[in-house]
């Protein structure tokens, strides 16, 4: 019996939907750095905790009244545990850019700030049937299309600890060369 929550064999909907999404990833870098408008997807940069060099990758940035997050879509990747080990981070789309600080939220705050702001909208069935026990979309991806996948706290807690949120908070005077987002 395959379990959803056993590492060594996905649900099945997992395993289609993160080939996808990396491929997808691929088109969403060219386009970022270009300028090309993507919804709320932002090219973040940040630094390798063993070399030191700058990596991107694009990611659905959640803008939440004046607060910025970011969601570990696919778990704990590099550029996760690269944010944590350097705590800083560039987000740019085309030639705008800005430095930020991320600091991570508990899961808890992070499971509650989720369902909060969720709470509101509108929750299709069939999403959550094709999706399954695990697949989210980044809170972002929901949010700007008003859509929620789960109805409890503890369902958010635990996407929570399943995909980290970071606040990103502007460093000092950023430095933007640009139209702002």
């Amino acid at each position: 019996m395959n379990n959803a929550g056993s590492p060594s064999k996905p649900d099945p909907r997992q395993r289609a939907a993160i080939p996808l999404f990396r491929a997808i990833g691929l088109l969403m870098r060219l386009g970022l750095r270009r300028g090309v408008p993507a919804g709320p997807n932002v090219l973040l940069t940040v630094r390798g905790r063993v070399t030191g060099r700058p990596y991107s990758t694009p990611v659905a940035m959640w803008e939440f009244g004046d607060r910025r997050f970011v969601q570990a879509s696919f778990g704990e990747v590099s550029w996760v545990r690269n944010l944590r080990a350097s705590g800083e981070v560039v987000i740019r789309r085309g030639r705008w850019s800005q430095a930020m600080h991320a600091a991570e939220l508990s899961t808890n705050a992070a499971g509650q700030l989720m369902h909060d702001a969720l709470a509101g909208f509108r929750r299709p069935r069939l999403l959550r049937i094709l999706l399954g026990p695990t697949v989210r979309p980044p809170a972002a991806i929901l949010h700007r299309y008003r859509l929620r996948v789960d109805e409890r706290l503890e369902d958010y807690v635990a996407e929570a600890r399943r995909h980290s949120l970071f606040e990103l908070v502007p460093i000092g005077s950023a430095t933007t060369t640009g139209p702002p987002l």
